[in-house]
């Protein structure tokens, strides 16, 4: 997961890294990774915000700035709108932190390529199959070993109902 912490609406630098991840959220989605951005707007300025951007994945507000506070982020030096210091986290499964980018300056702030080889850092620790080529890795698939390679024991089914982040009412075993 690719998680953005944000100023909001009022900040063109916000717009302006929200419009080059538009494009790389296409390739979030077939890589299996969620983007979810976080700013202290309103609920009409976030989606003004998202919709402006033409962003379709996550967006949530948090008027209250519990995570400015439980973070201790707050951009002491804009009191009048009291933001968050934008930050950008790369989350491994489970929440764990792969790495954190503090974008108190624009160029503070990650680009898509960072974003990438991130991603790809992130996948290598997680993926079993990652290294497919070794001779190895084909004696187990030749042998029927297949809960090393995606979708990892899954079905079809299952795995498609997570993609999607729907949930599967005819399927208990989820």
């Amino acid at each position: 997961m690719i998680l953005k912490l944000l100023r909001g609406i009022y900040r063109p630098k916000d717009r302006q890294q929200l419009h080059q991840m538009v494009a790389f959220s296409k390739q979030c989605t077939v890589g299996y990774v969620r983007l979810v951005t976080i700013t202290t707007d309103n609920l009409l300025q976030l989606n003004e915000l998202r919709m402006g951007v033409g962003a379709e994945w996550t967006f949530l507000h948090d008027e209250k700035r519990t995570i400015q506070s439980d973070l201790d982020i707050q951009e002491y030096t804009d009191p009048e709108h009291n933001p968050m210091i934008p930050h950008t986290l790369v989350l491994q499964p489970g929440l764990r932190i792969f790495k954190i980018y503090n974008g108190y300056w624009y160029w503070g702030r990650p680009s898509t390529a960072e974003l990438h080889l991130d991603l790809r850092g992130v996948t290598q620790k997680i993926r079993p199959d990652w290294k497919i080529d070794t001779p190895e890795m084909r004696e187990r698939w030749n042998a029927g070993q297949r809960q090393r390679f995606w979708p990892y024991g899954k079905s079809l089914r299952q795995t498609l109902v997570r993609m999607t982040n729907a949930v599967d009412l005819y399927d208990k075993s989820e």
